[in-house]
């Protein structure tokens, strides 16, 4: 079974993120000054929301639906499961380093039933913009790839490539062995806020000695507001994973629905915009 996740530590120290956002460098393309000043005053802002963001995020909790296929001939679906879950981020500061991980509380599963057929299990594509966070956004080049509208948001669209040899925010898990993956893709922005509002991603071609021949996810946002703020927030409310080896063909789509906001003993509802 092929396992694709995000590996789920960010090592950084909690004042050392905030230290980093005023002086954060990027891997920016050759550009003229004002294209190159105007991307840097986007990843700045994207930078800044991606940080703020990850503490509203670790503080929801919502239902995730997934459907795992597996494809043959002509993209036709051979085999499909359906699965619900209580899905919520944890994000804990243990030795000053700040740990994020998933955590998934099942409330349907499919039935195993399956013979010699293996499905592709995809997780942490929901925090893909952490490609944007400060402790990552070092390990990636980023070039200005026009302008877009998404459902009436005026956009702009960020191109970002891996530099090899860097930390990577995902890895494949492979017969007890996890090979860090080269992401490229393109963010639609918001260049007032910073805020992301659609990702998709790819890899480079460098796992192919290990059977992976391509994989694509696309990740949709959706603005959120709490009673208690003004402030809405963008988040992922689709992601759409697709993978390919030499002989196998998956496709899983995981949908986040009915966001709450919960604290010990509360819990409170979100609206979508």
């Amino acid at each position: 079974m092929m396992h694709i996740y995000k590996i789920a530590t960010l090592a950084a120290r909690g004042a050392t993120v905030v230290a980093l956002l005023a002086g954060l460098s990027f891997a920016a393309v050759e550009s003229s000054a004002p294209e190159a000043q105007h991307l840097n005053d986007i990843l700045e802002r994207t930078a800044g929301q991606t940080s703020v963001f990850l503490d509203q995020f670790s503080d929801v909790k919502c239902t995730e639906q997934v459907r795992q296929e597996k494809l043959g001939k002509d993209n036709k679906v051979e085999l499909k499961e359906d699965s619900t879950y209580d899905y919520l981020v944890i994000l804990t500061n243990t030795g000053g380093e700040l740990n994020l991980s998933e955590s998934r509380i099942p409330v349907h599963e499919a039935k195993k039933d399956r013979k010699n057929t293996s499905l592709l299990l995809s997780n942490g594509f929901a925090t893909l913009f952490l490609v944007f966070h400060p402790v990552y956004a070092e390990a990636f080049k980023f070039t200005l790839a026009g302008e877009d509208v998404i459902a009436g948001h005026n956009v702009e669209k960020v191109s970002f490539q891996h530099v090899p040899g860097m930390k990577s925010p995902a890895a494949l898990a492979l017969r007890g062995r996890e090979y860090p993956l080269e992401l490229m893709g393109t963010a639609w922005i918001d260049p007032q806020t910073g805020s992301i509002v659609k990702i998709e991603a790819g890899i480079a071609d460098t796992l192919q000695d290990v059977g992976l021949k391509t994989m694509t996810s696309e990740i949709d946002f959706s603005p959120l507001t709490f009673a208690d703020s003004k402030q809405a927030y963008w988040f992922p409310t689709q992601a759409r994973v697709e993978v390919e080896t030499a002989r196998q063909h998956w496709r899983n789509l995981h949908q986040f629905t009915g966001y709450k906001k919960f604290s010990v003993s509360t819990e409170e509802k979100v609206t979508q915009k």
